[in-house]
């Protein structure tokens, strides 16, 4: 059964710009949400796209999205995280491996996630090539503590069950 069913656990966090940058809108979960700061990254700073890659990649057992795609490659600079989140699943499928499904956490003081939850379920979902009902996404406060609390920025977390395709 091992070699059937894997999990993979994904975290990312990014710190918040002091402002809303022009070339980097605040996109989470491959939505971009009004907000009036960007978040400080060499991609587009998606940390939700960025924990679930992480998540699929532990679970396939390739190391993590700064192997794959590293901070110091230009080709990486402002790219879509999209275009990572797609490339990791070309890699799930090649070695036939599909998703189960993906529960995501976000940790967010501001900008208020749950008119946006929704849409990025189904942007990721549509990203991965399966269902919205096989994505999860659900936010929370940290209720004023610690960096997220302050408002200087935000994690996420991602837990994947992929299933052998054979």
């Amino acid at each position: 059964m091992w070699n059937r069913i894997r999990t993979g656990h994904g975290y990312d966090a990014h710190r918040f710009a002091d402002s809303l940058l022009p070339d980097k809108p605040f996109v989470l979960g491959g939505v971009q949400i009004p907000h009036d700061r960007s978040l400080l990254a060499h991609s587009d700073g998606d940390a939700v796209i960025h924990a679930l890659c992480d998540a699929i990649l532990g679970a396939l057992g390739l190391g993590d999205i700064g192997h794959h795609f590293p901070d110091t490659d230009k080709a990486f600079s402002n790219i879509d995280s999209g275009v990572l989140l797609q490339r990791v699943c070309n890699l799930m499928k090649t070695d036939h491996w599909k998703t189960g499904n993906a529960d995501i956490t976000i940790l967010a003081q501001a900008p208020r996630m749950a008119p946006h939850v929704a849409a990025m379920q189904a942007r990721l979902a549509a990203l991965m090539d399966i269902l919205p009902e096989q994505v999860n996404v659900k936010a929370s406060t940290t209720e004023g503590m610690g960096f997220v609390g302050r408002r200087e920025g935000i994690e996420s977390y991602a837990v994947v069950l992929l299933y052998r395709d054979e």
